[in-house]
C-alpha cells in the first residue's frame, strides 16, 4: 500500500542536507519513505492525501521521558510556584504510588501518555525506569516500558530510597537490579547530582552498565555545576541531559567530543549530545539550558519533554520547540532539528536504511521510517509565531496514520 502526500507548502526534511522544499510531495510505502520531491513530479500511489498547503515535518523524537509512574505531585508543584526550591527528593512520592499500583494500571496509564504524545506529533519516544527503586519494581517498570515505548532506559540510579544505605543501594543498582532489567532495556542512566548520586557512585553505575553492554546517558548539571558532563564525555555517553549549569570546560568537553563528526554529512565519530529540557527548566525555575552557546560551540543539541509527574508534566514537544525559539534564542529550524534529528542522534537512531533494516527516524529521506507530522499551518515558523496554539493536523507513525485529537 502506497500513500502520496502532496500539496505540501513547506517540507522541512532535517536530513543531512538540511533541505526545506516548497510545493513538495512525499510517498509512503509500508513503513518507509519511498520518494520525496516537487509535487509536480510525484509518482502515482494507491492513496492520495492533499496536505492543503500545510507544512510537513519529521515526527518529534522525544529522547527523555519518565512515563512509568502513578500518583500526583500537584502539591509539590504548587509549593514550588510559591517559592520553594526544587530538590530531587520529590521522586520518593512517586515511588510510593508507583509501587502500590498494579501492572495493568501502570500499563494503562503509560499507554495513555504515549497516545497523548503521538496525538501531538511525537512518533518515536524513549522512557525510563526509576520510580520503582527496588529490584522487583525496577524490573517490572522495565518490562512495562518495553511494551509501550520505542526505547527503554534503566534508571535504577534515580534516587537512593529513604532509609537505604547509599553504598549498598549503588551495589544493588550495579548488580542484581541490572541483571533483572537487562532483557528489557537498551540504555542506562544515572542522576549525577547533589541529593542523588555522587561522582564515585555515578562512575560505578556507568561502568557496570557499560560492561553489561548498555548504551549510556547521564542526568547532569541540572541543579549546579558538577561532574555529570565530564563523566558523560569520559564514558562516551550518547547524551547528557538537563545541562543547565555549564562551565567553560564543560562546553569545551562537549564540543571536543564532536570533533570527529562531520555535521554536514552526519558521519564520523559521534560525541555526546546535550539534551535540553526547557519545560522542566520552567517548572523548576532553573535557568534555561544554554542551547545557543552549545550550538555555537559545535555541540549537537536535542530537545525533549522530560515528561514526568514532578517537574515537567507535559508531553508537548511543540511547547519545548516554542520555548527554545522564544527564550533560548534558537532559530525555528534549529529548534525543530533538535526536537527531531537531535533526539534521534541522542538515541542512536539518526541513521539506517533499507539495507541494514534499522530505519532512521527524526528526518525525512528515502528509506527512512515514515514518521511524519503535518501542521495546520503553512510553515514551521508558526510553532513559535502562534505559541500555545495546537497545530498538529495529521500524524503518520511508521507509515500508519494516527488518531489526532
Amino acid at each position: 500500500m502506497s500513500t502520496l502526500i502532496t500539496n505540501i507548502a513547506e517540507l522541512m526534511t532535517q536530513d543531512a542536507e538540511h533541505r526545506v522544499l516548497r510545493d513538495a510531495a512525499v510517498v509512503i510505502e509500508g513503513e518507509r519513505i519511498s520518494w520525496l520531491g516537487p509535487a509536480a513530479d510525484a509518482p502515482a500511489a494507491d492513496e492520495r492525501v492533499d496536505a492543503g498547503g500545510r507544512a510537513l515535518l519529521p515526527g518529534w523524537v522525544d529522547s527523555h521521558t519518565h512515563l512509568i509512574f502513578a500518583g500526583d505531585r500537584t502539591a509539590e508543584f504548587e509549593a514550588r510556584m510559591a517559592g520553594q526550591s526544587y530538590s530531587a527528593g520529590g521522586i520518593a512520592v512517586t515511588t510510593g504510588a508507583t509501587r502500590s499500583t498494579s501492572d495493568f494500571d501502570l500499563t494503562r496509564l503509560a499507554m495513555g501518555r504515549v497516545a497523548e504524545a503521538v496525538a501531538q506529533g511525537t512518533t518515536y519516544l524513549e522512557t525510563k525506569t526509576g520510580y520503582g527503586l527496588d529490584l522487583e519494581n525496577e524490573a517490572r517498570s522495565a518490562r512495562i516500558a518495553s511494551t509501550v515505548a520505542d526505547e527503554v532506559t534503566y534508571l535504577g540510579a534515580h534516587l537512593v530510597p529513604a532509609g537505604t544505605d547509599a553504598e549498598e543501594y549503588t551495589e544493588l543498582v550495579c548488580g542484581p537490579m541490572l541483571t533483572a532489567v537487562r532483557p528489557y532495556v537498551r540504555w542506562a542512566d544515572v542522576f549525577c547530582e547533589q541529593g542523588a548520586f555522587n561522582e564515585d557512585q555515578s562512575r560505578r553505575v556507568l561502568q557496570a552498565c557499560k560492561d553489561a553492554g548498555l548504551g549510556l546517558r547521564v542526568h547532569g548539571n541540572q541543579l549546579g555545576e558538577g561532574p555529570g558532563v565530564r563523566l558523560a564525555v569520559e564514558f562516551g555517553a550518547a547524551s547528557v541531559d538537563h545541562v543547565n549549569y555549564l562551565s567553560a570546560s564543560d562546553v569545551d568537553a562537549l564540543a571536543t567530543s564532536w570533533s570527529g563528526w562531520d555535521a554536514a554529512s552526519g558521519s564520523g565519530t559521534r560525541g555526546t549530545v546535550a539534551t535540553c529540557l526547557p519545560a522542566c527548566d520552567l517548572s523548576t525555575r532553573q535557568p534555561l539550558a544554554p542551547g545557543r552557546e552549545l550550538l555555537d560551540a559545535g555541540v549537537q543539541l536535542a530537545l525533549a519533554s522530560n515528561c514526568n509527574p514532578g517537574t515537567s508534566y507535559t508531553s508537548s514537544m511543540a511547547f519545548c520547540v516554542t520555548t527554545a525559539v522564544l527564550q533560548m534564542r534558537l532559530s525555528v529550524h534549529e529548534a525543530v532539528r533538535a526536537a527531531t534529528y537531535g533526539g534521534a542522534l541522542a538515541l542512536g537512531r539518526e541513521s539506517g536504511n533499507d539495507f541494514d533494516g534499522e530505519r532512521a527516524v527524526g528526518s525525512i529521506a528515502v528509506g527512512h521510517r515514515a514518521d511524519l507530522h503535518l501542521l495546520n499551518a503553512p510553515s514551521a515558523t508558526h510553532l513559535a509565531y502562534r505559541p500555545g496554539i495546537p497545530l498538529t493536523h495529521a500524524v503518520w507513525r511508521a507509515g500508519v496514520a494516527q488518531a489526532v485529537r
